[in-house]
């Protein structure tokens, strides 16, 4: 698992619109990556749309909002269109980012195992010269009230 301090490597993915985004065009931003399970489920809708609710203050920040799934383009575009979202989602459906970032863990569904992804954030500060650094990590993020957490942490780092 990745902690803070530690460099983030580059990486490309589509967004909802299948354009090809990558880490390193947000060098000069820090870039709030939020892993979801599933588009358009409860718990993922309602972390998407805190997101959305706070994004005019996390841009005041300088941040940049990111959103991944495995899901496909197509969905991420439904899901974006549906609820407004104002920033990209980007799609992992071969989850390479999600087994980059160790976040595919074992979950118990309906009381049988699963392999699911783990709801999680990480913070990443701007290219100081280095590289861009990992600041903050969240972990089994709870999605009500998580945007304003991530908005906090950024507006105490500003």
């Amino acid at each position: 698992m990745m902690q803070a301090g530690d460099l983030v490597e580059d990486f490309t993915l589509q967004n909802q619109d299948g354009e090809d985004v990558s880490l390193s065009q947000f060098k000069d931003k820090p870039v709030v990556l939020f892993f979801y399970p599933r588009a358009d489920t409860p718990g993922c809708t309602i972390e998407a749309c805190g997101f959305r609710d706070t994004f005019e203050k996390l841009q005041a920040a300088g941040a940049v909002v990111l959103g991944i799934s495995r899901d496909t383009v197509k969905a991420q575009k439904k899901f974006q269109t549906k609820y407004e979202l104002p920033y990209a989602l980007l799609a992992d459906p071969d989850m390479v980012l999600i087994q980059r970032y160790d976040l595919l863990k074992n979950k118990s569904m309906y009381g049988k195992l699963v392999k699911g992804v783990e709801r999680s954030t990480f913070v990443i500060g701007p290219d100081k010269g280095e590289g861009q650094r990992l600041l903050h990590v969240y972990s089994k993020v709870k999605p009500e009230g998580h945007a304003e957490e991530v908005l906090a942490l950024l507006e105490k780092a500003k």
